[in-house]
């Protein structure tokens, strides 16, 4: 996954996407397990995958789809713990999440973007 770059940077290559034409999802160890937002553009933020999806990209700019992991205890080295089977609760709530980002996908997909961070950012905000 540190490489994967390289096969976005081909793919946008291949059929001239623009930066803000790709969407990308990604773990993000900031989120509690579950927790998914959207949003475009920013840095890496240590994440070697998008590190290296921007060199390939020469930019920033794209979506991304940031689905929560959490952090692991200390005693765990982050590496064994991403690459790691998520528990049957914490896969539980991965699953809900992926079912709560087909329809924000689907209008980041139609060109509603917009529509698409607000759906998805709000979930359960009320």
């Amino acid at each position: 996954m540190n490489r994967s770059g390289q096969s976005v940077g081909k793919f946008a290559r291949y059929y001239k996407l623009l930066p803000e034409q790709v969407l990308v999802v990604h773990d993000e160890l900031d989120f509690d397990v579950g927790v998914a937002k959207l949003k475009k553009g920013g840095g890496h933020a240590g994440h070697n995958g998008l590190r290296d999806i921007i060199s390939h990209l020469g930019s920033g700019d794209f979506y991304r789809l940031r689905l929560g992991i959490g952090r692991p205890s200390a005693e765990k080295a982050v590496v064994n713990y991403v690459l790691s089977e998520p528990a049957s609760d914490e896969l539980s709530l991965l699953l809900q999440a992926f079912d709560r980002c087909q329809n924000p996908v689907r209008f980041l997909v139609l060109g509603e973007a917009q529509k698409a961070v607000s759906e998805l950012n709000c979930q359960g905000k009320q």
